[in-house]
């Protein structure tokens, strides 16, 4: 039985990566560059390939033999950073079966678009494609890709600045191109998608319609934060610097700095606007250095119910160093980061929610999918961790708690999987209470005690 232990540490550790309090765990294998990962408010995860295929990932990290959605032939990916880039559901999909992606079409432009789900709730009709906007693209890079709906409805689609270097014909700052933005467009009609009327050009000939807010590089994803609704932006940069804006969506105009800065610093200022108008970063770190780090894969503020240690924290990671990313809030509405070596090399491209606000990564070289999970299962100072053993441990068939002060204390044992999945919940009701593990499958599973005055504490539990 040691050896099999043995070997079961030996398998999981490996794959663990750690950052400050931010771990990825292996969920899923076999991809093909993912790029995108979003939830239909169910228990699926649609996995964008950059190809143009999208897969359906059940929660026990298998994949559907039949592809979601195929549209391969119509999607140019030859370039880099070209492809199917983007997906989001329609806040009303569950009775409309709507929804819409971001591709680079084989004229190598943008296209936004609409496709329906078919009878078969795990296969989308590939013929319902309703073309909504397309965008030249003058280059094969910077074409951003993210899409998202807003707590307002909307949805936001982020754009890169066309490509080459520099923004050469200043995209990003001419308001009469559709390059370097966020636009904004309500969609909930029949067909087709109109302009909301909050956003900033509406009527004003110096704009375009859609444009919500401009000066990006490339954002190399969004997301709004599910308890507040702000939207958080990943900008890609040149040399200098990578950004992270978070502003709100109340409002509408914002100048993110591109081209004429680069996160705080100046890049070419040439015909810009006053800098009190612009939105700079939230946080930002250099390009560069050792390991090197060269461009910001956006993602999300975590507000799960798994890991309260980073309730509230932005996570992201650095595609070309692999290291995860951390943005902890700090005083006078300001953000600490921490950028740690995960010494893995999967060349994080996305992040993703599930419908339970937890946080999954993918990796583009390697095709694996991974869960966000806090390592450290660190316990507030009320706890009682140390008054607590389990036993046995291993455990067979169930285990007990051993309490050094006072067992009426206890009110509740929950078992969570070792990727963070709830396996159940029992109320403490007898001192020497046998919680049973005999319709668990071999594993380390990590239990959380909760006590009488709210204290909490963590411990593993191998069941063999």
């Amino acid at each position: 039985m040691k050896r099999k232990l043995h070997l079961l540490l030996a398998l999981l550790f490996p794959i663990l990566i750690c950052a400050q309090g931010v771990a990825l765990q292996q969920f899923a294998t076999g991809f093909s560059r993912p790029v995108d990962i979003k939830h239909a408010n169910d228990s699926r995860l649609f996995i964008v390939e950059q190809d143009g295929v999208i897969k359906i990932l059940d929660d026990q990290g298998n994949t559907n033999a039949t592809p979601f959605l195929d549209i391969d032939a119509r999607v140019r990916s030859t370039g880099n950073e070209q492809g199917l880039l983007g997906l989001a559901f329609d806040p009303n999909y569950a009775t409309n079966d709507r929804f819409y992606v971001n591709y680079i079409n084989n004229s190598g432009d943008t296209v936004i678009a609409r496709f329906t789900t078919s009878s078969n709730p795990d296969i989308a009709d590939d013929t319902s494609e309703e073309i909504l906007l397309t965008v030249s693209q003058p280059y094969t890079n910077h074409n951003g890709g993210s899409l998202a709906f807003g707590t307002d409805g909307y949805l936001y689609i982020a754009l890169g600045d066309g490509g080459s270097g520099g923004d050469p014909d200043n995209y990003a700052q001419n308001l009469q191109s559709h390059l370097g933005k966020i636009l904004r467009i309500d969609v909930s009609g029949a067909t087709g998608y109109t302009n909301p009327a909050t956003n900033p050009y509406i009527g004003n000939p110096s704009g375009l319609d859609e444009i919500w807010s401009y000066g990006l590089r490339n954002p190399w994803k969004i997301s709004f934060d599910s308890d507040n609704g702000e939207l958080w932006i990943g900008d890609v940069g040149q040399n200098n610097r990578e950004e992270i804006n978070n502003v709100p969506i109340v409002n509408a105009g914002y100048n993110f700095g591109w081209r004429c800065y680069e996160g705080n610093a100046t890049f070419n200022t040439t015909g810009c606007p006053a800098a009190a108008t612009t939105t700079f970063p939230v946080a930002e770190y250099n390009y560069g250095g050792s390991p090197f780090r060269c461009s910001i894969t956006g993602g999300y503020i975590y507000r799960g119910s798994m890991y309260p240690n980073i309730q509230g924290w932005y996570v992201f990671a650095d595609y070309c160093s692999n290291e995860l990313g951390l943005l902890e809030p700090a005083l006078g509405n300001t953000w600490n980061m921490s950028l740690t070596n995960s010494g893995f090399s999967p060349n994080i491209s996305t992040f993703g929610e599930d419908m339970n606000k937890e946080l999954y990564a993918a990796g583009l070289s390697n095709g694996v999918i991974y869960k966000v999970f806090d390592p450290t299962l660190s316990v507030p100072e009320n706890s009682l961790a140390n008054n607590y053993q389990l036993y046995p441990n291993p455990a067979n068939d169930y285990f007990q708690i051993n309490n050094q002060n006072a067992a009426s204390q206890l009110t509740k044992v929950v078992m969570y999987s070792f990727s963070g999945k709830l396996i159940s919940t029992t109320s403490i009701t007898t001192e020497n209470q046998k919680i049973t593990t005999n319709h668990l499958t071999d594993g380390i599973y990590i239990v959380q005690l909760i006590s009488s005055n709210g204290a909490v504490s963590h411990h593993k539990l191998v069941k063999n």
